[in-house]
């Protein structure tokens, strides 16, 4: 194994549990609606806004990679539905937003972070719309591509070796760590790159690995992942 010159993390599930984040925001912003547009409230719930949008996600795959434009068209179709002020739904996405980004990261993010920026370049790579300034984490990583921005998603190799490139490093010498197996895992393998499966106990959804995927290091925590990594990393 080539000695490792740089790490990226997946960001939702990976280094906080997005489930509860999204339900609390959701929430925030459904007691939001009923306030400021009672007749969205009362005709959609959050189960129907959540069915509805799954349905716009396959109208359009620009959808597909920008979750914040998916839920936004689908507040525009409800706020149009409801014959409400469609000029509130830029509040209501705010409200969101800063809900979606109050996140209660894992215990072991920082430490494991700040120690491992000393010894060897970081980067994260995300499907998701999370504001890293807002969260507190982005002067931990050199490179933060998200797919909304860059116009492809995990598990494209694209994105992985732009991430490389940005960093200056060969895929040989990255190693990517996420909670999926198919997009966080294969995805790395498949773009050249190491690919490391956090699996966390307890993360809900539960995540199986599937027989055709070989993870080069399996870890349930980032003490372990600092632990697995030991000395193949290499000061960039």
């Amino acid at each position: 194994m080539a000695p490792i010159k740089a790490v990226f993390f997946d960001l939702d599930d990976t280094l906080w549990p997005i489930v509860p984040v999204i339900q609390r925001a959701e929430t925030i912003l459904y007691e939001w609606l009923t306030r400021h547009a009672p007749n969205v409230a009362r005709r959609f719930d959050i189960d129907v806004l959540r069915e509805r949008r799954k349905a716009l996600m396959a109208t359009d795959p620009v959808y597909q990679l920008d979750l914040r434009a998916l839920r936004r068209a689908g507040l525009l179709e409800a706020f149009h539905s409801a014959g409400e002020d469609v000029t509130l739904v830029d509040a209501a996405m705010e409200i969101f937003s800063k809900a979606r980004n109050e996140v209660m990261l894992f215990d072991d993010v920082h430490p494991i972070l700040a120690r491992l920026r000393q010894r060897v370049a970081l980067g994260s790579i995300s499907n998701g719309v999370a504001d890293l300034d807002a969260i507190g984490l982005a002067p931990y990583f050199r490179t933060s591509l998200a797919a909304h921005r860059f116009g492809l998603a995990k598990p494209d190799p694209a994105i992985f070796r732009a991430a490389c490139d940005a960093l200056n490093v060969a895929p040989a010498e990255a190693v990517y760590v996420g909670d999926d197996p198919v997009l966080d895992v294969e995805g790395a393998q498949k773009a050249g790159l190491h690919g490391v499966w956090l699996n966390r106990p307890g993360v809900e959804p539960l995540k199986t690995l599937p027989d055709h995927i070989r993870p080069d290091g399996v870890c349930a925590s980032l003490h372990e992942l600092d632990h697995w990594l030991g000395n193949r990393l290499v000061k960039s």
